[in-house]
């Protein structure tokens, strides 16, 4: 997932299909290891203090981190070159590691609850990076922002890569024996909502098209948008229904937003969100932490529930202003003309990167 399927969906624009694909895996690569240090330093287990200790758990909860830095990266996809976008990656990952730690140390959130959040965290922080770095070059719309049919198939196999494995991505750390039980629940729950989200990325596509045809864009994004919504509130949801009903909702407020949200983004706050993280990762995955928050207090007495929805808002508010506090500030650190930002001209394209062989001219 980390590597085929977020670099394959990469690829989508017409000329920048190598910087799509290979600066994920630059950036992936990177936030790894970054997020291996990190979570070893403010995460220790408690048989290893002394030390930062390599097991299956630590190599997934930084992939899970990782996942977070490529979220973000879709905010900026094109705009940034590869060293802003791995400073981007190193600042990303060391922030959602403090945001886990401040969870876990003053609120005690469950470790797999708080890695979740990793939609909200990434897509909010990527928006607010590019906010900041916004350039009237690209406004309404880059003349070379587009697709075509093959960078479309290409990112049509990274998003069928993400459907098919998302169940897994959900319960990789759902592992002890005794949590046999819930690991299943978290498997077939995502793929309830994956499907029913697949469906509903589709219908929405059609009847919001005045010849009522589909648009790839909103299929290959709004598809996924179900096992975001279900990741966040995965340990709340026991039944077929609410997972598929999770799904519907996410899929539908994806796949509206990718309609008429991006552009007004563009319009009201100069805000260019090129791979629209907002309404594949922050919407359904706000969602899905409201939907976590109505089931829990569906099940609890009232003082119970009362003192839950305080402890769910403050864990939101708290992630919410971290990744939107260190976007800014990120942003900031970017726009240093030192970093060589990319002209207007050349943005998303391969050719200020990348050697192309056949179009040297030989002298």
């Amino acid at each position: 997932m980390i590597f085929m399927g977020f670099g394959f969906l990469a690829t989508f624009l017409v000329r920048y299909g190598f910087s799509g694909s290979g600066f994920n895996v630059l950036l992936a690569a990177m936030a790894i290891q970054w997020a291996i240090m990190m979570n070893g330093f403010l995460l220790p287990q408690r048989q290893y203090r002394r030390e930062i200790h390599i097991s299956m758990k630590s190599v997934i909860e930084a992939e899970l981190c990782a996942a977070s830095a490529l979220v973000a990266m879709g905010a900026v996809h094109g705009k940034t070159n590869p060293v802003q976008l791995l400073l981007m990656a190193l600042v990303e990952v060391t922030g959602f590691v403090i945001n886990q730690w401040i969870l876990r140390t003053l609120l005690h959130a469950d470790p797999v609850y708080s890695i979740m959040l990793l939609h909200i965290f990434g897509a909010l922080f990527g928006v607010m990076v590019s906010w900041v770095l916004h350039r009237e070059g690209i406004n309404p719309k880059h003349e070379k922002e587009k697709t075509d049919r093959n960078t479309g198939l290409f990112a049509m196999l990274g998003t069928l890569f993400l459907w098919m494995f998302w169940p897994s991505f959900n319960s990789a750390l759902v592992y002890h024996r005794w949590e046999r039980e819930l690991k299943l629940t978290v498997i077939y729950g995502t793929y309830l909502a994956l499907a029913v989200s697949a469906v509903m990325a589709i219908s929405v596509s059609m009847l919001t098209n005045s010849k009522g045809k589909m648009n790839m864009v909103h299929i290959q994004s709004s598809a996924l948008s179900g096992g975001v919504a279900i990741g966040v509130a995965m340990t709340a949801v026991h039944t077929p229904w609410i997972a598929m009903t999770i799904g519907f909702f996410a899929s539908l407020l994806s796949a509206l937003g990718f309609r008429y949200m991006k552009d007004h983004m563009l319009f009201a706050f100069e805000c260019h969100d090129t791979c629209g993280v907002i309404n594949v990762h922050a919407i359904p995955g706000i969602l899905g932490w409201f939907a976590n928050l109505i089931l829990r207090l569906a099940s609890s007495e009232s003082t119970i529930a009362m003192r839950f929805a305080v402890y769910q808002i403050c864990v939101l508010l708290i992630t919410v202003c971290m990744s939107l506090v260190m976007g800014t500030a990120t942003g900031l650190f970017l726009k240093w003309s030192f970093w060589r930002p990319q002209q207007d001209r050349k943005c998303f394209d391969d050719q200020a990167f990348w050697e192309f062989p056949h179009l040297v001219v030989k002298k």
